[in-house]
Formats: structure tokens, C-alpha cells, sequence
């Protein structure tokens, strides 16, 4: 039953991925009226929220955008640092989005950062310990046990982003209509490109859920 859940969340994670990356083409070939550029749209919303120190930059890659709490960067895109477009406008607030909760010390980004050292060790060892585990079951159930703990780990990451993320979404969406940066149909979009980035994560979350459920039922099988 576990593996067949794994297979379904997979289906389904390729194509909340697919969609999105659908949406943001879309949305890159509609320009925003105000001329603004994604840069723009980052600048202005860190300065509508009193953020300060936050260095803004561009890295390479489509969909590579992210906020760095550590050395507060905000790194975004080629497609979207310099690009006048609803995408860029709502991937580029969005990250924005990370910086305010950075800012005004929102509880779950706090939680994920201090889960992210954890997270690094699992991810690292994770593959070889659960392959160990697998071959091993047999003679002994502890490397598996260890492998789930630590692939149960990542799964508590993934779960602890959601609300990140759509809380950054839910701010990013606020500060745009109201500061009349998008309108009509152009709010329309953002929203429609913010939604499609959302579905990723819960997908994410899903598959590392029917994973992690997997490998249980696979220790619980081989062990009755």
C-alpha cells in the first residue's frame, strides 16, 4: 500500500513541477505596466517593511531564487532580477516575503533554520545508511532504524517549510495589491504563479511522507 502511495505522490510531484515551471513562463512574457524589474519589486518591498542590510544579487539558473538568512542575501534569478514581468514580480516578493519573516523573527522560519545543521548531517548519510539497512535487515534491524530516523528527519524539514512558504506567499500577495505594484490581471497572475509554487512544497512534503512510510512498512514487513 506505501509503495503504491510512493508511486501516486511521485506522479503527482512531477507535475505540481511541471506546472509551475508552465506558470512561470507564462507569466514571464507579461510585462507589469510600472516597468518594474524584479530588483525593483525586491527594493521596494524591503522598504515598505523597514528591512534593512539585505543585500540583493542575481544567481544563476531558472527557479533558483531563494532568501539566505545566514549572510541576508537575496538571490534571484536571471529570469527574474532584471526582468520586467508578473513572474518576476511575484517570485521576486515572494523571497522577499523570507527576508520579512527573517526580519520580524517568524516562529517557523526560525524553527527551520535551526533544523537546517540536522538536515545537512541526515541528507549526507541518509542513501548509505538506509542501503545499508536494507541489506542488513536480516542480520540486524539497527542501521534501518537509524536510516529512518534520519530520512524522518528531512520529512519533518519539508513538513516545517510549508508554512514558510505560504506564509511568504501570503505576505508577498498582500504588500503587491496593496501597493498597487500588480492590478487587475496582473494580480491575477501573480497570485495564479504564487498558488502553482505552493503546490510544489505540499507535494514535496507529501512524497517525503509516502516515502518515509515506505521504508517503515518495509522495516515492520521484514521484520514480522
Amino acid at each position: 500500500m506505501a509503495y503504491l502511495i510512493f508511486i501516486a505522490v511521485t506522479i503527482i510531484s512531477w507535475l505540481a513541477q511541471r506546472n509551475i515551471t508552465s506558470k512561470f513562463k507564462k507569466y514571464s512574457a507579461i510585462p507589469l505596466g510600472n516597468g518594474m524589474t524584479g530588483r525593483d519589486v525586491a527594493a521596494a518591498m524591503l522598504r515598505a517593511h523597514n528591512v534593512a542590510g539585505v543585500k540583493i544579487g542575481s544567481v544563476a539558473g531558472e527557479l533558483t531564487d531563494h532568501y539566505n538568512p545566514t549572510n541576508m542575501t537575496l538571490n534571484l534569478s536571471q529570469p527574474v532580477y532584471g526582468a520586467n514581468s508578473v513572474a518576476a514580480a511575484a517570485v521576486a516578493a515572494h523571497e522577499c516575503g523570507h527576508a520579512v519573516q527573517h526580519a520580524t523573527g517568524y516562529s517557523m522560519l526560525r524553527l527551520r533554520s535551526s533544523l537546517v545543521p540536522a538536515v545537512n548531517f541526515a541528507s549526507k548519510w541518509m542513501p548509505w545508511v538506509l542501503l545499508a539497512g536494507i541489506l542488513l535487515l536480516e542480520l540486524t534491524p539497527i542501521p534501518l532504524e537509524i536510516g529512518i530516523a534520519l530520512f524522518a528527519c528531512t520529512t519533518l524539514f519539508s513538513l516545517v517549510t510549508l508554512p514558510v512558504e505560504v506564509d511568504a506567499s501570503r505576505r508577498a500577495t498582500r504588500w503587491l495589491e496593496g501597493a498597487g505594484i500588480v492590478r487587475g490581471q496582473e494580480l491575477e497572475g501573480a497570485k495564479d504563479a504564487l498558488h502553482a509554487a505552493a503546490y510544489t512544497y505540499v507535494a514535496a512534503a507529501l512524497g517525503s511522507l509516502a516515502t518515509l512510510a515506505y521504508y517503515v512498512m518495509m522495516f515492520i514487513m521484514r521484520r514480522d
